[in-house]
């Protein structure tokens, strides 16, 4: 999203604050400015200039339709969920950093393992741009959310690992070129 909009809220709406992670309330009838729509979340600036993170989910109080979930492939074997899981990552993004995690390169591994029962746990690991970072448990809950809402997928273990810590360089192409560092 290259445009800045305002926009007026229809009703109260759950945010977690940026960069802290911290949960609050913005209240119906604030002007926020988006200055992120990428992936299932707005990502906005209040009046008073602070930068706040909505769930798609609430994208109604912006006056937006929610995202909805898209997948590649219907199949339920590992091939296939792995490579759904790879394509919902996509969707989840840093909300100050307008690329998603997998291009940042912050997502190291996903291993999907078959269980008995005909569906597959999946075990992924990332890690944060930064150590600490507050909103760290916030996308590690949008992997998690979104994978788990694949067809095949019986469990979801997202854990975020710190070794080896994430450098630029880790980045795709395309991210470095979003981001004019290439």
């Amino acid at each position: 999203m290259a445009e800045r909009e305002d926009v007026v809220l229809t009703r109260d709406v759950n945010v977690v604050t940026i960069p802290d992670g911290n949960t609050g309330t913005l209240s119906k009838g604030q002007t926020v400015t988006i200055y992120q729509a990428l992936g299932d979340n707005y990502t906005v600036v209040t009046e008073h200039g602070h930068m706040v993170r909505i769930a798609g989910a609430d994208a109604d109080a912006l006056g937006k339709e929610p995202n909805q979930l898209h997948t590649l492939a219907s199949e339920t074997d590992a091939a296939a969920v792995e490579k759904n899981c790879w394509e919902v990552m996509k969707t989840v993004y840093d909300p100050e950093i307008p690329v998603n995690i997998v291009d940042l390169g912050l997502v190291y591994e996903c291993k999907v393992t078959p269980t008995a029962e005909g569906l597959n746990d999946v075990h992924v690991k990332m890690t944060l741009t930064a150590p600490g970072c507050g909103m760290g448990p916030v996308i590690q809950s949008d992997v998690e959310r979104c994978i788990r809402a694949l067809p095949g997928v019986a469990d979801v273990n997202v854990e975020v690992v710190l070794d080896p810590p994430w450098s630029r360089e880790m980045m795709s192409e395309v991210a470095q070129l979003q981001l004019g560092l290439y």
